[in-house]
């Protein structure tokens, strides 16, 4: 082999980690989206038709990380049939002198009943923009699929923990600093 040859080789093999590396983060999204894994979530548009005798105890858990804001569910838990659509509401209070902009990541544990969390409405599918000293209620509306009463691997499971952390999103933070002192 030549060293033109092998120098291709080279260029070509590095071209190819640098596209990987740059669709690795959509395409693991994608993964974890269709397969439930680490947790995630699904997103639904309308709740199922059946409705189970099967119960399971949704836990309801809030934290903020790096954002000048209070977070917290206004509920602890609730019981649900399996197929029933349930309503939750957290509430977010601005403790900053500007406005701040938030995200929230979410997930559920058991990390393997993520497939089954089916989420209809929803505070996490976008930004909030939440003015200084304001307080907002947001609502989360869900159901956990019946479909989860035939996967044996989840027979056990009476609790899934639905956790969200809100944090402020660095694209806005300098903005709205700005507009506040205007």
């Amino acid at each position: 082999m030549n060293n033109r040859t092998l120098a291709l080789g080279f260029g070509v093999a590095a071209l190819g980690m640098l596209g990987l590396a740059f669709a690795s983060k959509p395409l693991y999204d994608t993964f974890c989206r269709v397969t439930g894994f680490g947790g995630t979530t699904q997103v639904a548009d309308a709740a199922p038709e059946e409705i189970l005798d099967r119960t399971v105890n949704v836990r309801f858990d809030a934290n903020v990380m790096n954002a000048p804001v209070q977070f917290r569910a206004l509920q602890t838990s609730m019981d649900v049939h399996l197929g029933e659509h349930g309503l939750a509401f957290f509430e977010v209070t601005n403790t900053a002198d500007h406005d701040v902009s938030l995200m929230a990541s979410y997930n559920v544990t058991p990390h393997r009943a993520g497939i089954y969390y089916n989420k209809l409405e929803c505070f996490c599918f976008e930004e909030r923009i939440v003015k200084a000293g304001e307080t907002k209620k947001l609502p989360v509306v869900y159901f956990v699929s019946p479909e989860m009463d035939a996967d044996s691997n989840l027979a056990d499971v009476r609790t899934i923990t639905l956790s969200y952390t809100f944090y402020e999103t660095d694209k806005f933070r300098g903005a709205a600093k700005s507009a506040a002192l205007n």
